[in-house]
């Protein structure tokens, strides 16, 4: 049950993600209808922006009377002009609930028909049709939520059972009333920040996911290469002074702690005849992509840290205009529904998730390229050398998707364009951002899988399993349940397809007795 308290992440996941039931403490339908009540009275007889008067640079054109319903409806429809591909089913859930939540503040002036409408929907998986490309977020996201407006109102195109159909059709079959508009239902569904937050929010599950991964291959690719503990002991990562850094490296001390392929510096290069050589056999240093996993990861941490911070408050405010306060007797016009609190935010993460799939990209050449690990054969071809050709074919897949990122990583935040004729002057690009940010963290989920596969062959070219962490052995056998080892060249495309749907799909692979430690050794 949602009451007035905010809600969290985890909240979040709950419904939008586990699909929990949703229902509304009795509490909160009282304020919204309060709220709205208050609205109606108030309005009358004064200059209330989007109640009597055009919308933008139009407010100056007083509505008659009779037309105060008209002007809503003829909102919602002449904005309803997306384009691009449709938004994902589950960004939309997401949508539906961060503009579920904003009503429930009660400082929307919305009749509770609508919240409630809402609620149904998300509990009969019902979910608007809404296009990628049209929001500017200044206004807030005005052309996707005016899509979410207009199947409200009936019309439009809804997903339902897997398919796109007649919003129309899927209310009669499920028995839903359209919305009915009262005074301001369509301003206030289309102002606000609501696509963009709902978008955010599950870029952020997947960002967390992603960097748990991100750790967890990290380790195993140091354990595969018989690296040495130091770069991720807690005597050099507690002198600098950045938490994820320390937390980064406690999971990684965590996952490997029982390893036996990781080695002691001390043991093998203090200690003994080592000084005698002129040539070290032993490699004194590993490359940066393996010796500063604690100091790449560990901003990565912090960025995904600081957007959850920002990104759940967003959430949890009320982000539309005007702003309906019933408890101070008045309406306080302003700019809540700019998006530049979410558009800097989505613009941090995708450059820290892009520097995230740089890491394994290069930890990925490290293992492949003979050369440089002198350790395994060239990309890591379990075959025949010459007639078979390994994990060569993923590796293009690999650098291609990271390039990818690169490009995209180009801040939306300081791309600001007028529009409306100069009404919106400055604006967010909010929805952009967090849409590009959605598409970073998805083609990072590829290159980490491809990591992961190129990781389990050289396990197997090792034959090393009886010496492994048990942590990262348990990943292993997990994996390969649905990759097996390979010698013949096949086509892998299915493969890598199966890995990253796992690596999305899975619950966070960092078990809450690792996060408990690694915690713990953070305030140690």
């Amino acid at each position: 049950m949602i009451t007035e308290k905010h809600l969290s992440l985890s909240d979040f996941k709950e419904i939008v993600y586990d699909e929990k039931h949703v229902s509304l403490d009795r509490a909160i339908l009282e304020k919204v209808a309060k709220n709205h009540d208050f609205l109606k009275g108030f309005a009358s007889n004064k200059i209330i922006y989007g109640i009597n008067t055009g919308f933008g640079p139009m407010a100056q054109y007083r509505i008659s009377e009779d037309n105060l319903i008209a002007l809503q409806y003829n909102l919602i429809r002449s904005h309803s002009s997306g384009s691009g591909k449709p938004i994902d089913p589950i960004l939309v859930r997401g949508l539906l609930l961060a503009r579920l939540n904003n009503f429930l503040q009660g400082y929307s002036g919305v009749h509770p028909e609508l919240v409630e409408l809402i609620v149904n929907l998300l509990n009969k998986k019902i979910y608007p049709v809404i296009y990628e490309h049209g929001g500017v977020g200044a206004s807030g996201d005005l052309v996707q939520l005016a899509h979410l407006a207009l199947s409200l109102i009936g019309e439009g195109e809804v997903w339902y059972q897997g398919e796109i159909r007649s919003t129309k059709e899927v209310f009669s079959v499920t028995g839903i009333k359209p919305l009915t508009i009262h005074v301001r239902e369509g301003l206030a569904l289309i102002n606000g920040t609501s696509a963009m937050t709902g978008i955010a929010m599950i870029n952020l599950i997947q960002a967390k996911k992603l960097l748990e991964w991100s750790v967890f291959l990290s380790a195993m690719t140091n354990e595969v290469v018989e690296a040495y503990d130091d770069h991720f002991s807690h005597e050099l990562n507690h002198v600098k002074h950045h938490p994820g850094q320390q937390i980064v490296a406690a999971m990684m001390r965590n996952l490997l702690s029982n390893s036996q392929m990781i080695r002691s510096r001390k043991k093998h290069l203090y200690e003994g005849d080592k000084m005698d050589q002129d040539v070290f056999e032993d490699k004194v240093q590993e490359y940066y992509s393996l010796r500063c996993i604690t100091q790449v990861l560990g901003p990565i941490h912090d960025t995904i840290s600081q957007a959850e911070k920002v990104i759940v408050a967003e959430f949890n405010s009320v982000n539309d205009n005007p702003i309906i306060d019933h408890e101070n007797a008045n309406i306080f016009h302003g700019g809540n529904f700019h998006g530049d609190y979410v558009s800097l935010e989505m613009d941090k993460l995708k450059i820290a998730i892009t520097k995230l799939s740089m890491l394994s990209e290069r930890q990925l050449n490290y293992l492949l390229n003979a050369k440089l690990n002198e350790k395994f054969p060239p990309f890591l071809n379990l075959g025949t050398l010459g007639l078979n050709f390994g994990m060569q074919g993923m590796q293009f897949t690999a650098t291609s998707t990271v390039a990818e990122n690169q490009t995209y990583s180009m801040p939306m935040y300081i791309h600001s364009i007028p529009n409306n004729n100069d009404n919106q002057d400055i604006v967010s690009m909010g929805c952009n951002a967090a849409l590009l940010t959605r598409r970073v963290i998805g083609n990072s989920f590829e290159v980490l899988a491809i990591q992961m596969m190129t990781v389990l062959q050289a396990v197997d070219f090792l034959d090393c399993t009886g010496k492994m962490a048990s942590a990262t052995l348990a990943l292993y056998r997990e994996i390969r349940a649905i990759f097996p080892v390979f010698t013949d060249d096949q086509p892998r495309y299915k493969d890598l397809d199966r890995v990253k749907k796992h690596f999305e799909t899975a619950e966070p692979v960092f078990s809450s007795v690792h996060r408990a430690g690694a915690n713990a050794a953070v305030l140690a």
